[in-house]
């Protein structure tokens, strides 16, 4: 989006509004968890401060040439508190925002775009008239931000489009496992205190359908070879007051395995809090994980990639030690920065990267995310 007409959105908010914008909602303090149901929780939570639906995966090219592409789409809603008792079909009650990002890994290149737009004020998710605007439906999963969308269709599979100047994807994710809740039944724990915590699932082992597009080239994905992993997360505040950001990874391994491990640290990049999951591959049909336990997760760097853009230094291999084992997360591209100032206002580090054993082996590959590097995270 342009300046000016980022500008003229934050005009419909309301003057000094826009760095609250991830405030917590009335009645964050008291927030307890309740029992997830489905469909509905598929759908969007307005009455929550955050939201996100996000959908990371790696395509093998169906041609001859099998080349990998890492792909990463999000979408975000955020609650503006100080508009939710005005009347005007005009302010802009929820924003939205969505990045989306391809990784070249013989190219050794991240191509990533994003959209910006305010409520449409229904949840008309598809109208052709509004797709200026963003939406979500509370019912299911259907979200837009623009003109870029995520719909869950009849049969359970989701549907992605995305075009933008230099990327597009078209592609369609089919589960082959339960939906897996995280922490507690969905309720996971971000910090100390019992409010700190978010809604939580995660569909790991996503068949992937479809093509994706990179600059006029049309890639089409090899369902056999091709997954995804899609988190839905929901909560009052985005992390403790004492965090900077967070460490994350979400991994599909080849048994059929799905293993999420993170980590909030402060300034000094001590852990906040920890946490994660697994579950087997033989449980797949089981909807609770393994949970972990806040001092059983520890992340230790192994080697820094310096950003030549913002001078943040992200550490692209990392020592990830659970109760489920000791991995090694290693980043197939180190370049994987995103600056997605506008839109989220944020600078992260997100990319394709292998889950490996001590001795080497892949088992797996999935996304690691780290934000707070080029500055505390200020959404």
């Amino acid at each position: 989006m342009q300046r000016r007409a980022l500008v003229g959105l934050l005009g419909l908010i309301g003057p000094g509004t826009w760095p609250v914008a991830f405030a917590q909602a009335p009645g964050a303090q008291r927030s307890r968890p309740v029992a997830l149901t489905f469909p509905r929780d598929l759908g969007s939570h307005p009455d929550h401060a955050i939201e996100w639906w996000y959908i990371t995966g790696v395509v093998q090219a169906a041609d001859a040439s099998q080349a990998l592409y890492g792909f990463q789409l999000t979408f975000f809603r955020s609650r503006v508190a100080p508009t939710q008792d005005l009347r005007s079909r005009l302010a802009a009650k929820q924003l939205f925002m969505a990045h989306a990002a391809i990784t070249d890994v013989n190219q050794q290149r991240l191509h990533a775009d994003q959209r910006l737009a305010r409520s449409a004020g229904r949840e008309d998710v598809f109208s052709p008239n509004s797709l200026d605007t963003g939406a979500a439906s509370t019912q299911d999963t259907a979200v837009r931000c623009r003109d870029w969308s995520l719909q869950r269709a009849a049969d359970g599979s989701y549907v992605a489009r995305i075009r933008a100047r230099e990327i597009a994807l078209q592609l369609s994710f089919v589960p082959t496992q339960a939906l897996l809740l995280q922490g507690q039944a969905g309720w996971s724990r971000k910090g100390p205190l019992p409010h700190e915590a978010s809604y939580y699932y995660t569909e790991p082992q996503l068949q992937v359908q479809g093509e994706l597009q990179l600059q006029g080239r049309r890639i089409q994905a090899n369902p056999a070879r091709s997954r995804a992993w899609l988190d839905h997360e929901w909560s009052q505040q985005i992390m403790p007051a004492n965090a900077v950001g967070w460490d994350w990874i979400g991994m599909n391994l080849a048994d059929g395995s799905a293993l999420t491990a993170f980590q909030l640290r402060d300034a000094q990049g001590r852990a906040v809090w920890a946490g994660g999951s697994w579950r087997a591959g033989h449980a797949a049909q089981v909807s609770q994980a393994s949970a972990f336990k806040e001092t059983e997760v520890v992340f230790e760097p192994l080697e820094v990639w310096l950003s030549p853009v913002t001078g943040a230094r992200y550490p692209v291999r990392w020592s990830v030690k659970t109760p489920h084992g000791l991995f090694v997360v290693q980043a197939l591209v180190q370049a994987q920065e995103l600056d997605s100032r506008r839109s989220t206002g944020a600078v992260y580090w997100e990319g394709l990267s292998e889950l490996r054993n001590t001795q080497g082996e892949v088992l797996g590959r999935g996304y690691l995310e780290m934000t707070g590097y080029a500055g505390a995270l200020k959404l």
